[in-house]
């Protein structure tokens, strides 16, 4: 009798002090993404501590912790954790272990089964109505103002293109362009002296030259390939060049082609007044062409 009462004596004060684990789970069953709550609790700690896995961490992989709250004082712990599933099946919470002062303390494990409520026919319903909002035009601009400036940009630039284009090819063709680059291919004729050293074949020729290409730009008549005698005839019928210049441009080429087959050997003032019809009649062409507008308009 006296030993069952000292068992029985080892027994109370051994529970006494002893840690007691317990846990629970609110359900089993749950629907995907329903929020579940496993609570534990940890009695008669004598102010010891309790080590476990980090807040978050003590579930397994599947189960999406929400809320993982610890609370302890000196003789009583407790974890409440919030979680949820995600995947239909059946999941595990395995044992779950806890230290304290040494001595590994595990949980019961759970199983739990996680289902899928939504049906096809079911009909999915907003939270809230859809409501209509008012825009004015400032609420418009800042929607769509970075559309609205590229476009302009890319407008300006397609019209600064066809503008470039268009008045840039004009410009190089203009007769302004034609005859200040005449005149500059006369002036460096004239600095090379084949006047003044009686070179009047070398000088006929490249006089001829720029001249019968100026009247291509210019007049838009073929002179870079007729005969001295076919270009006179389609100066003559053609009536862009005037009475004046004509007569020039025939006394100058003719003489020139005389020069070219040793016909005729002009004098240094006879290649000076050539050179000089020739400068004056560039520097004229711009009105004949002034009055051949005016004639088409008309």
């Amino acid at each position: 009798m006296r030993k069952i009462l000292l068992i029985l004596s080892f027994l109370i004060c051994s529970n006494a002090f002893s840690q007691i684990l317990s846990s629970n789970i609110e359900k089993k069953t749950i629907a995907l993404g329903e929020v579940n709550r496993l609570v534990i609790k940890i009695d008669n700690l004598h102010e010891q501590q309790v080590i476990s896995a980090p807040k978050n961490e003590l579930l397994p992989f599947h189960f999406e912790e929400i809320k993982d709250s610890i609370g302890q004082n000196a003789n009583t712990y407790e974890r409440k954790i919030e979680f949820a599933v995600f995947e239909e099946g059946k999941f595990t919470i395995p044992e779950l272990e806890f230290k304290v002062d040494g001595k590994i303390l595990k949980t019961i494990p759970y199983e739990l089964d996680v289902i899928n409520t939504a049906q096809k026919a079911d009909q999915i319903n907003d939270i809230m109505k859809n409501k209509e909002v008012k825009l004015d035009v400032k609420d418009y601009w800042e929607l769509y103002k970075f559309y609205i400036l590229a476009a302009i940009a890319l407008i300006a630039l397609i019209i600064a293109i066809i503008i470039v284009v268009k008045w840039g090819k004009k410009s190089k063709k203009s007769p302004v362009v034609a005859t200040n680059q005449t005149l500059k291919e006369l002036d460096s004729l004239k600095k090379k002296r084949y006047i003044e050293e009686g070179n009047y074949r070398s000088f006929y020729v490249e006089l001829i030259d720029i001249s019968r290409k100026f009247i291509t730009r210019q007049y838009r008549l073929p002179a870079d390939v007729l005969l001295t005698d076919d270009l006179i005839e389609v100066m003559k019928k053609n009536n862009t060049i005037s009475l004046d210049n004509e007569k020039v441009v025939e006394e100058v080429f003719l003489r020139g082609d005389l020069v070219k087959f040793a016909k005729t050997f002009p004098d240094q003032q006879t290649m000076e007044k050539d050179f000089a019809d020739i400068r004056e009649f560039v520097k004229k062409s711009s009105k004949d062409l002034e009055f051949e507008n005016l004639r088409k308009d008309v």
